[in-house]
């Protein structure tokens, strides 16, 4: 791992640094200016990897996905304040996680790939489906509606992902 001693060097944050290369964080980062000015505890890399990990694990709370994000690191990291996990969030910020997906999305078989296509459509597949709750606003209400169960309808309105 480069033999540093920086527990937050490329490479060192986790598993997602298998799936997503630092180096494309890094980039991403310096694209959207959301890099640090200055030296930090908890750099903007993490806090991209930390967004990426709350979606993975969304019902668990902040600082229990910290705990997950650095559970196969082989130097213990220190468990930061909820504070500082929510101002690391909003010093990430939006584009360098807007950038990242549209880097990402997609196919990742080529055209030419043997099974991608039947005759000229593109062959895809769903796993699973799924939905969750949005806040109860008059703008989620009219456009989603409720959801009607058998003792009538529900809580919050409800969005279906596939």
């Amino acid at each position: 791992m480069g033999g540093t001693d920086d527990v937050f060097a490329p490479g060192h944050i986790g598993e997602l640094t298998q799936v997503i290369p630092p180096e494309l964080v890094d980039a991403v980062l310096d694209e959207s200016g959301a890099r640090e000015r200055r030296l930090r505890s908890l750099p903007s890399r993490v806090g991209v990897y930390f967004v990426l990990a709350l979606g993975l694990f969304e019902n668990l709370g902040t600082g229990l996905v910290w705990g997950k994000l650095g559970a196969g690191l082989a130097a213990r990291v220190p468990q930061p304040s909820e504070k500082a996990l929510r101002d690391l969030r909003r010093r990430v910020g939006v584009a360098p996680l807007k950038r990242l997906f549209h880097v990402l999305a997609g196919p990742l078989a080529q055209p030419s790939t043997p099974g991608v296509r039947y005759r000229r459509w593109r062959t895809v597949a769903f796993d699973g489906c799924g939905s969750l709750s949005v806040p109860d606003h008059e703008r989620n209400r009219s456009w989603l509606g409720r959801t009607e169960r058998r003792y009538g309808p529900t809580g919050y309105p409800r969005l279906m992902l596939m």
